[in-house]
């Protein structure tokens, strides 16, 4: 029996404007919406990719996301890295790190901090 990387949930703070920003302004496609009785939530991927990511607004969610030390980021793979983090910092989020070429991979990379404040590294293959 083999082992694959499903989804990871996260919590946010106004499901709304997170699923706008990751639909809208990164891609991703909705999958599945959720509703328990702790909170909403919904589930977005892309197509080709099993891994997709949840997003959960737990009803008793009072202020800011508090994150805690264990998640550091989250990575996504994007084709045109240039289009997507400006869409990123035009939506208002912060940037951490401009768009850069790596020497030591064949990839570019840039650093936002998604609308609850989750580090997010874009990465685009070098061909």
């Amino acid at each position: 029996m083999g082992v694959r990387l499903g989804q990871y949930c996260i919590r946010v703070t106004d499901l709304q404007r997170s699923e706008k920003f990751y639909a809208d302004v990164l891609g991703l496609s909705v999958q599945q919406r959720i509703e328990i009785d702790e909170a909403s939530e919904v589930v977005l991927g892309s197509e080709g990719s099993d891994a997709s990511i949840q997003l959960a607004q737990r009803k008793d969610q009072v202020g800011p996301i508090d994150h805690g030390g264990a998640l550091w980021k989250h990575y996504l793979y994007t084709d045109n890295l240039e289009e997507t983090y400006r869409k990123a910092i035009d939506f208002g989020c912060e940037s951490v790190m401009e768009p850069k070429a790596l020497e030591e991979w064949p990839v570019t990379i840039a650093f936002i901090k998604d609308p609850d404040g989750y580090l997010i590294e874009l990465i685009e293959r070098q061909q």
